[in-house]
């Protein structure tokens, strides 16, 4: 019996990190055009047809319908059932990992948040507000409610350590910026890049600040590095660097707090 219950919650998430994947490309799309992400309903953005629920299942009407659009018979882009798929992962990664506790529902909340911010950063190169300001103001808000977020018991505790947080993530990808721009002579990093980082350190603490920016460095310049060299990027080109940070962030999540701590212990900390 207790091996069903597991397979049945372990579905439920999944299921539930789908539906919510499917969302969030509604997200996606209609966030950087300025409009509402819950009317009208889903349509095809090549013909404007409504999409019918039946059309409208994750992964799956997308494979039933051979990628295309059911009206105007033209390709639906592979990226749709990719971000349903990593919601879905993700979601269940996080679930196997923290299970029934209130950790997991913000987590997969951070979850979203990241994809969403990837995939626009990707497309159009920006971070929206709603995404960066909305974590700053709501990640404080939620360790007051639940100080064990940050690792305390009482609420001024989890709300102090999430301002610290909030600040070493800002300031430090600030500095970075600053002396990034001063040095190239141009931006050299998106301002929503810096209010991601915030949002970041005020939901995982400064620790966690730290560790994020070291890794998505490590791997913005191994990824930068490579696609100069593959000939897809020169070195004057712009990258979008928001991807890195939610990658950093994910691994985060999914033990990179462990890594952290094995290093403290190295260090005799």
């Amino acid at each position: 019996m207790t091996e069903f219950w597991t397979i049945y919650w372990l579905a439920l998430i999944f299921i539930l990190g789908l539906c919510l994947g499917s969302f969030l490309n509604v997200c996606v799309y209609r966030i950087p055009l300025g409009k509402s992400v819950v009317w009208p309903p889903s349509s095809c953005p090549n013909c404007n047809s409504y999409i019918k629920w039946y059309d409208n299942i994750p992964v799956i009407s997308w494979f039933l319908l051979h990628a295309k659009c059911r009206s105007c018979k033209l390709p639906v882009s592979v990226v749709y059932p990719v971000i349903e798929l990593l919601t879905g992962f993700f979601f269940l990664t996080i679930w196997l990992i923290y299970g029934f506790s209130w950790f997991t529902p913000i987590y997969m909340l951070a979850v979203f948040g990241l994809l969403l911010g990837t995939f626009i950063d990707l497309e159009h190169m920006i971070l929206p507000d709603r995404l960066t300001i909305g974590g700053m103001i709501l990640f404080p808000m939620l360790s007051v409610l639940f100080p064990p977020l940050q690792g305390e018991t009482a609420w001024l505790s989890g709300l102090k350590d999430s301002l610290i947080g909030l600040a070493a993530g800002f300031g430090s990808l600030w500095l970075v910026r600053a002396i990034g721009t001063a040095a190239l002579k141009k931006e050299a990093m998106g301002f929503g890049d810096v209010k991601l980082m915030g949002a970041l350190g005020a939901l995982f603490g400064w620790e966690a600040v730290i560790y994020i920016v070291f890794f998505s460095a490590l791997i913005g310049s191994v990824a930068g590095i490579t696609l100069i060299a593959l000939h897809r990027k020169g070195i004057q080109s712009q990258i979008p660097y928001g991807p890195y940070i939610s990658l950093a962030a994910f691994s985060w999540l999914l033990g990179g707090f462990r890594l952290w701590q094995v290093y403290l212990s190295i260090m005799g900390f």
